[in-house]
């Protein structure tokens, strides 16, 4: 998962810290679950591999060795390349500094990275020609003073999941309407380099994509809490894709909780397809204590819920292929009354627990006047753009006194 300044450093430490560490509010789950058929033995395998200390963090060259391993699942799968003349690859430019002897320095046009990808064709004559993405980003930060960033939950969690549910989809007798595309972004933690280039280079004119579906971080927990969550964001802008979430229901044991995108600014490779106005979804467990150091290896990943995230992910993508209607970007979101009722019973607990967060007068004051605002919008039921606008600054200001 990568860190963009595009909303600063405090939309990103939201993500972190706005959820609290209770259950989610009510109404913030689908009621219905489901098991998924996604096996955890199967996941925890890709992961160990992808994060073994023989691909080095999955930088540069050690990246390429990833790819190729994402390519031969793909082609073991039966997925049909996707790019052109048969190519499971797609080369990512770039140019690099050469020190010329004397001193001079002479840049060259190289290739960088690779993104991969394939297809499972649509059912449908006419519906196969649209495409909804499932993706996840497979780089990560490679070795820095000797030691290995393996990137386990970063995100070699992402891939396993976009390998076996593509694995699932690819041997049913019966395809979905509409093609399913998988690919796998290289250079995510240099900018998005890979799904930028992918968005601005698209194997078909990219208004084809019908939903854009990635995730980065879906096999640990928020702040390392124990919560059994997934965090949802991005269907505040394409509404019937809360329907269809609503239809996927939950995988059992888990909770599911959306959030604004907005919250946590650019995060993950929905970046490039968001700026576009494809309806997206971003699927994460949340930022954890090992995000972005070495200690973010396998035997930390919770297989299980790797595993169950993937099968909430195949459900929307199979009901998204194969509905009538397909999801319609919205610009302006309406304003989520979930998002209050977090923010609320955050203050809630801080202010139960003020002297484990050792709060000052102003601290105090702060989460207070956040209680009480979050009260009067919940006993109203509604919550205006305005206040909404509260909402974030009021969030980021407590993020900025009290954590």
């Amino acid at each position: 998962m990568s860190i963009l300044r595009n909303r600063g450093v405090i939309s990103c430490l939201l993500f972190v810290f706005l959820i609290p560490t209770s259950r989610l509010v009510a109404g913030d789950s689908p009621a219905k679950s489901f098991q998924t058929p996604i096996e955890a033995r199967v996941i925890q395998s890709h992961i160990e591999y992808l994060a073994s200390p023989q691909l080095r963090g999955r930088r540069g060259d050690d990246a390429q060795i990833a790819a190729d391993y994402i390519v031969t699942h793909f082609k073991k799968s039966g997925l049909k390349p996707l790019f052109k003349a048969g190519d499971y690859y797609q080369d990512i430019p770039g140019s690099k500094l050469l020190q010329e002897k004397g001193g001079e320095q002479r840049r060259i046009n190289t290739i960088i990275g690779r993104n991969v990808g394939a297809v499972l064709p649509g059912s449908d004559p006419k519906l196969k020609n649209e495409y909804i993405i499932i993706s996840a980003h497979f780089d990560h930060l490679g070795t820095s003073a000797g030691k290995v960033f393996a990137g386990a939950d970063d995100n070699a969690s992402g891939v396993a999941m976009m390998l076996e549910v593509s694995r699932y989809l690819a041997r049913q007798d019966a395809r979905p309407k509409r093609s399913i595309v998988f690919v796998g972004f290289d250079l995510e933690e240099r900018m998005l380099w890979g799904s930028r280039w992918f968005a601005a280079n698209p194997p078909w004119p990219i208004d084809r994509v019908k939903l854009f579906i990635t995730a980065d971080m879906i096999g640990r927990s928020l702040g390392s809490l124990d919560l059994p969550t997934v965090f949802v964001m991005g269907s505040e802008h394409a509404p019937r894709l809360n329907n269809t979430l609503d239809d996927a229901g939950a995988p059992e044991g888990m909770d599911v909780s959306r959030l604004g995108i907005d919250l946590i600014g650019t995060r993950s490779d929905y970046g490039p397809f968001r700026d576009r106005k494809i309806p997206f979804l971003f699927f994460s467990t949340g930022q954890h204590v090992d995000y972005h150091t070495p200690r973010d290896t396998p035997e930390r990943v919770d297989n299980e819920k790797v595993a169950k995230v993937s099968g909430l992910i195949l459900q929307v993508a199979i009901r998204t292929a194969n509905q009538v209607e397909t999801p319609v970007w919205k610009d302006d979101p309406a304003s989520n009354m979930v998002e209050v009722e977090t923010l609320n019973r955050l203050a809630t607990l801080l202010l139960e627990h003020r002297e484990d967060h050792k709060l000052g007068g102003a601290q105090l004051l702060l989460v207070s006047h956040a209680k009480l605002r979050t009260e009067k919008i919940m006993q109203r039921g509604e919550v205006t753009a305005g206040e909404r606008q509260w909402l974030i600054r009021i969030a980021q200001l407590m993020l900025l006194s009290v954590f």
